[in-house]
């Protein structure tokens, strides 16, 4: 079988330290900011020379947790309870034959840095640490196509929860965090064939641990851990 070489160009910064609450997808959390930080190699300022002329960026990027040896034909979405089989190409799963993803991202600006030029973006769906592989920019008049049909994830995602964020918790969030920490929460970061009222479930936010417990009236979060 024939293999590519591959390199990292990039690593991406986020709030995420484990995969737990991270968004199913780019963009469904907008408030959700990441830096991304050149290798050194690819740290040549002329190499993004026109990048802030677009508002957004494709992100090829590796699943660096799911990387194994083998692969399946058919996976099990969550999306669909876990239950039923389809093809992993009709699917975003990260257990493929080649562990890579691919992310829709806004460009906010581009930041001089200790470690040369840096890209902040927001809407990200990746785990701190993720290795960047490539960097396209969006093109609305080709890549956007509004009559696109959706399959067996027809009518997106519909887990949409309201929270109940006891304001002394909220406290100990840092203000510039708080707003991108309630999408998370409002969209339902547990996994998605998880349905029992009496768990209480945890993930890393930035420097926090942030529990909660889910109920048929919404999700309320029950400790801030600093």
């Amino acid at each position: 079988m024939e293999e590519f070489l591959m390199k990292k160009i990039a690593t991406i910064r986020t709030d995420f330290p484990t995969k737990f609450g991270i968004p199913r997808q780019s963009g469904v959390v907008a408030g959700l900011t990441g830096k991304i930080v050149f290798e050194p190699l690819y740290r040549d300022a002329a190499a993004l020379r026109g990048i802030e002329g677009f508002s957004h960026l494709w992100l090829i990027w590796q699943f660096s947790e799911n990387v194994q040896e083998g692969w399946s034909p058919t996976v099990r979405p969550p999306i669909l309870g876990g239950n039923k089989r389809v093809g992993v190409f009709a699917t975003r799963s990260p257990f493929r034959p080649n562990p890579i993803g691919l992310s829709s991202v806004r460009l906010e600006r581009v930041e001089d840095s200790d470690e040369g030029k840096i890209l902040i973006v927001s809407g990200v769906d990746l785990m701190d640490g993720t290795p960047i592989l490539d960097i396209k920019p969006y093109l609305p008049y080709v890549d956007s196509h509004p009559e696109a049909t959706e399959g067996f994830r027809s009518g997106g995602w519909n887990r949409v929860l309201e929270v109940e964020f006891p304001s002394e918790l909220l406290a100990r969030v840092p203000e510039y965090q708080r707003k991108a920490l309630m999408g998370v929460l409002e969209n339902d970061p547990r996994p998605s064939y998880h349905h029992d009222p009496g768990r209480v479930y945890g993930f890393g936010f930035g420097e926090m641990e942030v529990k909660f417990v889910v109920n048929d009236k919404g999700l309320k979060v029950t400790d801030v851990i600093l």
